[in-house]
């Protein structure tokens, strides 16, 4: 797999969405650039029209605009589990899926393939 990095301030950023929207799940766009070997994450973009609940975080993915930097998506996990669900993999976007779990600290952030395996990454 590619080497995946992430500017800090798209770190922070993330973990403060999931801060001010729990207990609702939060979900945000992951963008970045996509080359041979390295995947860098380093801007972020709230969905259109997207949807917060206790149990789903959600948006209608055709009114996201057409855009080849989108590389994955972040979501939070209220409950404190960072495994990916079934309905998580299912609406996979990109190459990515991040998965915040609860209390959103430094170490809750973990990422994902379309498979569901966890990746390693490194912030810059």
């Amino acid at each position: 797999m590619k080497e995946i990095i992430f500017k800090s301030n798209v770190i922070d950023s993330i973990l403060t969405f999931c801060k001010i929207h729990h207990p609702n799940e939060a979900i945000l766009v992951v963008c970045g650039s996509n080359k041979r070997d390295k995947l860098t994450v380093d801007r972020l973009m709230i969905p259109p029209l997207s949807e917060y609940g206790p149990y789903y975080s959600g948006f209608p993915i055709n009114m996201l605009p057409y855009d080849r930097s989108i590389v994955g998506t972040a979501h939070s996990h209220p409950s404190g589990d960072s495994t990916p669900s079934i309905t998580d993999l299912h609406h996979f976007i990109g190459l990515i899926s991040i998965i915040v779990r609860y209390p959103y600290d430094d170490d809750d952030l973990f990422v994902y393939n379309s498979k569901g395996e966890s990746l390693e990454y490194r912030i810059l």
